[in-house]
């Protein structure tokens, strides 16, 4: 599975100057590769990430939470999401799932893994209890 060299130059650019606040991967099946699906801007919000998540296609996805800690440190971590719906095709969560390690991988710098089949998986109750 190829990966398109878009999605490692927007990654950094999530990841260095902070121009995104999410970015949303998928498969092009015709060409196996790894595409850039939607980027979010810093203003966007967890709810507009969630809304953009197909119900019915699996995604990649990277996202940059930030939060305060109890020592009122102001924090970000990058969250990796594998969605993956029980309502997809079969072959699409076969696909997703083979190349999730090769495609993390190529973006350096993810610090929490989580993969969804809904929404209630990657609530944002699980995100802050993750991040800290």
């Amino acid at each position: 599975m190829a990966v398109c060299d878009e999605c490692k130059l927007k990654f950094l650019d999530l990841k260095a100057k902070r121009s995104f606040r999410f970015i949303v991967f998928k498969i092009n099946e015709k060409v196996q590769q790894v595409v850039v699906d939607r980027l979010g801007l810093p203003d966007e919000s967890y709810d507009d990430f969630s809304a953009c998540l197909p119900a019915d296609e699996c995604r990649y996805a990277v996202f940059d939470f930030d939060f305060v800690t109890d020592e009122n440190c102001q924090k970000s971590k990058i969250f990796f999401i594998s969605w993956s719906p029980d309502t997809s095709r079969v072959r699409s969560k076969m696909l997703y799932a083979s190349s999730k390690d090769r495609f993390k991988r190529e973006l350096d710098g993810i610090q929490v893994e989580l993969q969804a089949t809904d929404p209630s998986e990657m609530s944002m109750d699980i995100i802050k209890s993750r991040a800290l």
